[in-house]
């Protein structure tokens, strides 16, 4: 018996239509977000995770990545519609619902950074702060500075705001001026001062152990995904895959080194023990949860924040304006 080897084009060609047949409806079922995030944010990394791994199609979503230049353009971006979704604070968010918008928050990370002092300039309490220059990054209200200056007024009875010269500065510059010595104390985000402490640099106080003395029983979320409840629930899939996809990227960050080891040309590190530096403190803010515990947490924050943030940080509402926090994500 012969076998006849010849291929059978109308079936080949059958086949080729099925299987472009199945790989249109596949694409059918993914849907776009678009994200505006800083060009050298940390949040890059993750993004980088989800995309390498394939996890937004794997939840259904394709997303679609704008980098931008500062905080004020991602805000920008997400009001004029160029954009469905950014990170950011949920005291932004709470100052635009108090003059009527719809955005809503959910957690990204409740890394945070703390007072970092140079081991040659003698400061070794706050007290010692008086009359030194203080590099701060993020502006006269953000955050960690607020919350700095009530825990020292609650801890020696004085703002430094009247002890110390603030100097405002962008993050990588403030850990230049410490580096050189032209500054002895630097507030700075959390993996800036990853790379102060790998660098020798003390650590005075960090911001988590400000919170227990400002009266927040646990670590409220600082940082989230931030976008229109309008939107998404008109995109509900979309947003569920989108937040899904990010869950099980720091599933991955948090469990493999290997990663990190991927990840590093990103994260602009000089030698290996700054990628481990910054590797544990990014884990470290991994949030655990996100319950009304959280929001608790959050909303005790906002009263020390309001207090000494003023209008310039929470607009024309006293207390965290309801649906800061969306409701349509809980863990």
């Amino acid at each position: 018996m012969v076998v006849s080897h010849k291929r059978n084009p109308k079936k080949a060609l059958l086949v080729f239509a099925f299987l472009l047949m199945v790989t249109r409806l596949a694409q059918a079922d993914i849907t776009q977000i678009r994200v505006g995030v800083l060009a050298f944010g940390t949040v890059n990394w993750e993004l980088d995770t989800v995309k390498y791994h394939g996890l937004d199609k794997k939840h259904g979503v394709e997303i679609l990545v704008t980098k931008l230049a500062g905080k004020n353009a991602t805000a920008i971006a997400l009001q004029g519609g160029s954009v469905d979704a950014i990170v950011t604070d949920w005291l932004w968010v709470s100052r635009q619902r108090s003059t009527g918008s719809d955005y809503s928050f959910v957690p990204h990370s409740v890394a945070v950074g703390g007072l970092m002092v140079h081991p040659d300039s003698g400061i070794k309490t706050l007290a010692d702060l008086r009359g030194h220059k203080l590099g701060i990054a993020g502006g006269p209200v953000d955050k960690s500075w607020l919350m700095l200056r009530a825990f020292t007024k609650k801890t020696i009875g004085t703002d430094p705001k009247e002890m110390v010269e603030p100097t405002f500065a962008a993050p990588p510059l403030l850990n230049q001026f410490m580096l050189k010595g032209d500054i002895p104390a630097v507030l700075n985000f959390w993996h800036y001062t990853a790379r102060l402490e790998v660098a020798g640099m003390t650590e005075l106080v960090s911001v988590d152990d400000m919170l227990p003395v400002l009266g927040v029983k646990r670590k409220p979320p600082l940082i989230g995904w931030v976008f229109s409840e309008k939107w998404a629930a008109s995109n509900a899939s979309t947003i569920k895959g989108f937040l899904q996809s990010l869950r099980q990227a720091k599933e991955i960050m948090a469990s493999s080194d290997g990663e990190w080891n991927r990840l590093r040309p990103l994260t602009k590190v000089d030698n290996d023990e700054i990628l481990v530096a910054i590797r544990d403190a990014y884990r470290a803010g991994i949030p655990t949860s996100f319950n009304n515990d959280d929001i608790d947490a959050a909303t005790q924050l906002f009263a020390t924040l309001a207090k000494y943030g003023g209008r310039d940080l929470i607009g024309d509402s006293n207390t965290l304006a309801p649906g800061t926090f969306w409701s349509g994500f809980r863990y």
